[in-house]
């Protein structure tokens, strides 16, 4: 099934707007309110030990206050079809509700959206997030992206976008690129437990 750039760049800021829990135009605004540099997993990361989570499936609230916690979900059947999309959106909520109070947070995720099921993946990617209040730095990176199906680069999936949104456009290139950044001081980490 071919799709056009139009499903295509709607599926791209859908998509981006989930992942990022923002607004487009959010998305967009550029790093926070700290130096940017090139994405670096985090510090921490030798002491993870990942909590897998398959399609639409939600972690436990007994996460919260997991310190760090690293989670993998698998979001491959995004699909509007046979319930995908609706089974990832119901997920949500608990990933937020786990992620949000954390200290220091990974999220790896496979990401894939497709009008059915085995049918041609409209959009895709590989997803690394991750923030560490303690330090007050967070990263994000995009890899494996592919557009209607083929692998495509930061470049071609920003051509795509940029006649229905620039700054979304811009925004992809940047993430698929990776960056690090510096966060506010003083984040709170709340009951943070091993």
């Amino acid at each position: 099934m071919a799709s056009s750039p139009r499903s295509v760049a709607a599926g791209l800021v859908a998509l981006t707007t989930l992942t990022l829990g923002a607004t487009p135009a959010d998305a967009a605004a550029g790093p926070g309110p700290g130096p940017v540099s090139g994405y670096t997993d985090p510090a921490f990361g030798a002491d993870c030990a990942f909590h897998h989570f398959g399609e639409g499936e939600s972690p436990p609230l007994s996460l919260i206050g997991t310190d760090p916690l690293c989670v993998e979900y698998s979001k491959r059947d995004i699909t509007v079809s046979n319930g995908g999309a609706l089974r990832f959106l119901l997920a949500e909520p608990a990933r937020f509700a786990v992620a949000v109070p954390a200290c220091r947070y990974w999220q790896l995720d496979r990401w894939s959206v497709q009008a059915r099921p085995h049918g041609t993946e409209l959009v895709g990617w590989d997803g690394s997030y991750w923030f560490d209040k303690s330090t007050a730095s967070a990263g994000a990176r995009l890899r494996h992206l592919t557009v209607a199906g083929v692998p495509a680069t930061p470049a071609h999936a920003a051509r795509v976008l940029r006649p229905y949104d620039p700054r979304l456009a811009d925004a992809v290139a940047r993430a698929a690129l990776g960056t690090t950044v510096r966060l506010p001081a003083g984040l709170p980490c709340p009951g943070a437990r091993p």
